[in-house]
């Protein structure tokens, strides 16, 4: 008679094995209107432990909004160069606050900045980010691109391609791209699914349009969720039918 062997069960199969996760600043504030909330913080850090377990690569963009937002200053008079590089600056303490987060439950993390401030984090290295993900830690980029003009939102994109990801994952406050702000308007149609052309024709606020053009050129697809629901990310990784996507 043979031994019989016991086994775990199976687990769902991952959809994406490499993928980049926008969160936005705004999203860090929780209830509030400014700063990051610790609380949102610790939820976040406990989303991607989780997908982390499947044994995703996880890479991540995040905003500064919720402290400093560079188009805003600019509109009231500030130089929008100085602005920018100032709204850079906050997407460094968001990242350095996530990766503390993160590092408190056991995921290693490393930031790597546009902008080189090598006492805080690494600067932005391509084949570094990459084997840091291939090691299995998270990679934040922070600083944006480093140059002013463009948003973080671009700046996911071009790191989406740049390190190979499989999906950009765009963690916002709402579950997916509707016609109007569902916040203001209690009949605002969501969509399910669009293409990189619906969204630039119809003008859809979801990214920029030098972003969605970035991924339409190298079908990079998008899924906009709400990242407030939890368990949201590991269902998108499982291919659940979750938010909006947006692809070619």
């Amino acid at each position: 008679m043979t031994e019989q062997t016991s086994f775990d069960p199976p687990m769902k199969r991952i959809r994406y094995k490499r993928v980049l996760l926008k969160i936005s600043g705004e999203v860090l504030t929780g209830e509030g209107d400014y700063g990051i909330d610790p609380r949102v913080i610790q939820q976040i850090a406990q989303e991607i432990k989780e997908v982390k377990t499947l044994g995703v690569e996880v890479s991540i963009v995040i905003g500064g909004g919720n402290i400093f937002r560079g188009v805003a200053a600019s509109s009231k008079g500030m130089d929008r160069v100085s602005a920018d590089y100032m709204g850079m600056l906050a997407t460094v303490l968001n990242g350095i606050a996530l990766q503390d987060a993160l590092e408190k439950i056991g995921i290693q993390t490393r930031v790597q900045t546009a902008i080189e401030m090598r006492e805080v984090a690494e600067p932005y290295i391509r084949r570094r980010a990459i084997r840091h993900l291939e090691k299995g830690r998270v990679v934040i980029f922070a600083g944006g691109t480093g140059n002013p003009y463009f948003t973080t939102d671009t700046t996911a994109s071009l790191r989406a391609m740049e390190i190979g990801a499989d999906v950009i994952l765009k963690a916002t406050k709402v579950d997916g791209i509707y016609d109007t702000d569902p916040l203001l308007d209690h009949k605002a149609h969501k969509y399910d699914e669009l293409t990189y052309f619906d969204v630039l024709k119809k003008q859809l606020k979801v990214m920029d349009a030098t972003a969605i053009s970035l991924c339409m050129d190298h079908h990079i697809p998008i899924i906009v969720f709400n990242l407030k629901k939890k368990g949201n990310v590991k269902r998108v990784i499982l291919g659940e039918k979750v938010g909006t996507k947006v692809r070619g």
